[in-house]
């Protein structure tokens, strides 16, 4: 009686030197190309033409004042500033919160008081940007707006993350979103700075996880 065979003998092709440089190649060609992209891609500016602007109130001076360009430009109505409370350490006087914070500067840059709304977001350690939108949409049921339509404003590589975290938050509304300029680095070559570099790479890394990992929770 002949013995079942434990092992078999098979032929594999395995690339030569030169193949394998050119897979090498190939794929320094496809990171570069990936590389040479991504800012965009994170830095997505998808407005959709809305009368509301919803503005994360922790992003600079530059890119507020770039907010309040696009506020008199794109005929905004109303201005809704988002952020939690601003912790400085040693205390000193100012706005409390982000929201405020931002409420005050697009204000000083000619943006009028009346159409301002700042909804500040209470403390939390994480999801900071998904507990605004939650604030956001709890102060429209409250007050009785409906958001139906509105565009979110971010720092330059954060948009397409928030732009994702505000579509679920708003499931039935439209959401458009904006990207500001990176004014610490060229945004076309941002892997020649560690500025860039660490920005984009913790950008991306926050999307992923987002997309992947993240369970809302109110």
């Amino acid at each position: 009686m002949k013995r079942p065979a434990l092992l078999r003998r098979r032929e594999i092709w395995l690339p030569t030197l030169w193949g394998w440089l050119v897979f090498l190649l190939l794929a320094a060609v496809l990171a570069l190309g990936a590389a040479r992209n991504l800012h965009g891609y994170l830095a997505a500016s998808k407005p959709i033409g809305a009368r509301v602007l919803v503005v994360e109130g922790w992003m600079g001076p530059e890119e507020l004042e770039e907010t309040a360009e696009i506020f008199r430009s794109r005929g905004y109505e109303r201005v809704i500033t988002t952020g939690g409370p601003i912790v400085r350490w040693p205390p000193a006087a100012g706005p409390r919160t982000f929201a405020d914070q931002a409420a005050w500067y697009l204000k000083e840059r000619g943006v009028p008081e009346n159409v301002i709304t700042p909804v500040a977001a209470r403390a939390v350690s994480a999801d900071r940007t998904y507990f605004s939108a939650l604030t956001v949409r709890d102060w429209a049921k409250a007050s009785g707006m409906q958001l139906e339509a509105f565009d979110v404003i971010s720092d330059g590589p954060h948009a397409r993350r928030s732009w994702l975290l505000y579509r679920r938050v708003f499931p039935e509304a439209k959401v458009g979103i904006i990207a500001t300029r990176s004014y610490d680095y060229d945004a076309a070559k941002w892997w020649r700075s560690s500025i860039g570099a660490k920005d984009v790479i913790d950008q991306t890394v926050g999307l992923i996880w987002v997309q992947c990992c993240f369970r809302p929770r109110d």
